[in-house]
């Protein structure tokens, strides 16, 4: 297949190539009867000159691993992605989808959802977070390249980004390290229409955004978003420049739109009948929805076929060496291949899981170049880093760790970028209150399905003196609840080293969470073992208690179990690393380890209020009633009741003990 056509700028073309764009949009959200016209018709010019003069890609081969990218940060404007790929022929994104915009089941959702087959790269929509996917994509491709050369890897992520992407706290945190990463592969175009949903931006901010991107250490270029040849040349220098660039293009919201053209009224509802009618008149297309003149139509498959020849040299001289790579990553992650690197790890002193899990990545690190780590400025708190990992910065690429900065929520949404390019397994540490900053991108990691690993360390109300603000009490169960996120809590080195296993094997995200205080090892000699669980019995006793328990209230169980012992009741102790191992036993294998008469308690230093579903409502949650408090651990297990004589009384008394 050779290039099949060549544009020469500005070709006359291109005009009506990109009305038939604004054409498609408009058409999609009317007949859904819901969307956001505005972001398309306003960069539809910008999306014209892009995807014919300069993004490199291939719809025949969309998984191109050397194509440019090309993200959506403002992804309320998914009509005009949609529009551009059907277009260009990517044949997930057929005219069929194309009318199906919004309804269920499409592939044209109403903001864009990770489909790399059909052109869509990532998730976005909630705003920021795309922008901050395209700062890990852009450092993926760095890393990439200082391991395979630059003429295997060598592509630009390119991003649309509206004003709300750029006012949310995310931006700031990605884009300054973006900056000081010198991630000159990545051009952001800002759709700088000076519009948001409430009207005009000069309601609520007054800043000079060029000027903060250049004091990020951005090279900053602004134009006119509807003259074509100033978008060419932005783009042509972006390309050239040895830091990361802003392209501010002037657009107008709603470009040719008879009457709400310039008004935030056409931000996210359709045109409606007459004004789609005169939209239709004022760019010279058919009267008929969907239908795209057969002339603009070849142009825009024919632009589609623009990088064809240079897709077959990269196949012919790299597909091979980057498909050993991946290979060599797949094979590696591998639970036999895990397993065997952490054979000879063993410990019987005392170990907080947060030294527990640096003990594992110390095995396998080596073994895992492309596990590629972090922490938001928390590496000796998190224990996050290894002796054999190298710092990855401006010049030293190569390297296998990442110094986040206090950037929670940023660091989060670059190991999904990170992640989105298969390459790589990103991790990164903070404390496990701190979710809540990155909750938002963690959520998209857990919608898309990708492999990212979130090192919660500082779990409970063990962390003690620091006081109820560093203290996490709910956080456990509302990680919980997000569904396709594994969240694990181990007990000790042993369960420690299955959850990373687990979590390098899971195509999936994982939350590992993990004490600062040291906990002992338990002996798991006697202990049956079910699924991520072990079960230990009382010797000689039929048990009516079950304890259930996780991380650092194992050991507190197990004690109270001894307790129990020694006043004749007979109990059986659960550690449940992972709750939702035990939520996924059939009926008759949860009988096996939980009796049906058998009183239930739990024993977690959290808010545990989401064991009720297994214990039901007659057991017993022995857990954190409100926030914590500062002072010395002990104190705080003790006026929280998570003591060995408060449980111990609390199941005598449960009327389920009474003697009839």
């Amino acid at each position: 297949m050779t290039q099949s056509h060549t544009y020469d700028y500005p070709h006359k073309a291109h005009p009506a190539m990109a009305n038939a764009l604004r054409q498609l949009s408009a058409d999609m959200v009317e007949q859904a009867n819901s969307g956001h016209p505005g972001m398309p018709l306003g960069m539809a010019d910008i999306m014209t000159v892009l995807m014919t003069k300069h993004l490199q890609f291939y719809p025949q081969d969309p998984l191109w691993p050397n194509r440019d990218r090309l993200i959506v940060s403002n992804g309320h404007g998914s009509a005009l992605l949609y529009s551009t790929l059907h277009l260009l022929g990517y044949k997930e994104i057929s005219m069929e989808e194309i009318q199906r915009f919004r309804q269920l089941g499409s592939l044209t959702a109403g903001h864009p959802e990770y489909h790399p087959q059909a052109g869509i790269e990532t998730t976005t929509g909630p705003l920021g977070q795309g922008f901050a996917n395209a700062v890990g994509v852009a450092l993926s491709a760095k890393i990439l390249a200082a391991r395979l050369g630059n003429d295997t890897i060598n592509y630009h992520t390119y991003v649309f980004a509206g004003d709300g992407c750029l006012m949310e706290g995310i931006n700031h945190e990605a884009a300054s390290l973006a900056g000081h990463l010198i991630l000159n592969n990545l051009v952001v175009i800002f759709d700088d229409n000076h519009i948001t949903i409430d009207g005009s931006t000069a309601l609520s901010t007054s800043e000079n955004t060029c000027a903060r991107y250049k004091a990020y250490g951005w090279d900053v270029l602004s134009i006119d978003g509807h003259d074509l040849q100033a978008i060419d040349e932005a783009l042509t220098r972006a390309r050239t420049h040895t830091r990361p660039t802003l392209i501010a293009a002037r657009t107008s919201i709603g470009k040719c739109s008879p009457t709400k053209e310039g008004s935030h009224k056409i931000h996210g509802s359709p045109l409606g009948k007459d004004e789609l009618t005169e939209l239709r008149k004022r760019l010279g297309v058919s009267k008929k929805p969907f239908h795209i003149h057969p002339a603009i139509r070849t142009l825009w498959e024919e632009a589609g076929l623009r990088y064809a020849d240079m897709h077959k040299k990269w196949c012919d001289s790299h597909e091979v060496t980057l498909q050993n790579y991946r290979v060599r990553v797949q094979e590696s992650l591998t639970i036999d291949c895990l397993n065997a690197c952490l054979r000879d790890l063993d410990t019987t002193l005392p170990r907080a899981t947060r030294q527990t899990s640096q003990d594992v990545l110390e095995k396998l690190a080596p073994h895992l170049p492309h596990l590629i780590g972090g922490s938001a400025d928390l590496t000796a708190s998190n224990n996050t880093k290894t002796g054999s990992m190298l710092d990855i910065t401006s010049t030293t690429l190569n390297g296998t760790y990442i110094n986040f900065g206090i950037r929670e929520h940023a660091m989060a949404a670059i190991m999904n970028g990170l992640s989105l390019s298969s390459d790589f397994v990103p991790y990164g540490g903070t404390f496990l209150v701190f979710s809540d900053y990155l909750r938002p991108a963690l959520r998209l990691s857990a919608l898309m399905k990708i492999r990212v690993i979130y090192v919660f360390t500082h779990d409970s109300i063990g962390l003690g003196e620091d006081g109820p603000t560093h203290q996490p009490v709910e956080h456990l169960a509302s990680l919980r609840a997000i569904p396709n996120l594994q969240v694990f809590r181990p007990a000790d080195l042993h369960e420690t080293k299955n959850a990373w296993v687990s979590a390098l094997a899971y195509k999936g995200p994982t939350a590992l969470i993990l004490s600062r205080q040291p906990l002992p090892q338990l002996d798991r000699t006697c202990a049956q073992l079910y699924e991520s669980m072990s079960v230990f019995h009382s010797q000689d006793l039929p048990p009516c208690v079950t304890l259930l328990a996780t991380g650092s209230e194992v050991s507190l169980a197990l004690a109270v179990q001894e307790k129990l012992r020694t006043d004749c009741i007979g109990s059986t102790v659960i550690s449940v690393p992972n709750k939702a191992d035990l939520e996924a036993l059939t009926p008759a294998k949860r009988t096996q380890i939980i009796p049906q008469d058998s009183l239930c308690v739990v024993i977690e230093a959290a808010r545990a209020t989401d064991w009720y579903d297994i214990i039901g409502r007659d057991g017993i949650v022995c857990g954190v009633p409100s926030f914590g408090a500062s002072a010395p651990l002990a104190d705080i297990y003790a006026q929280v009741g998570l003591t060995v004589p408060t449980i111990t009384e609390k199941i005598r008394n449960h009327p389920a003990m009474m003697e009839p």
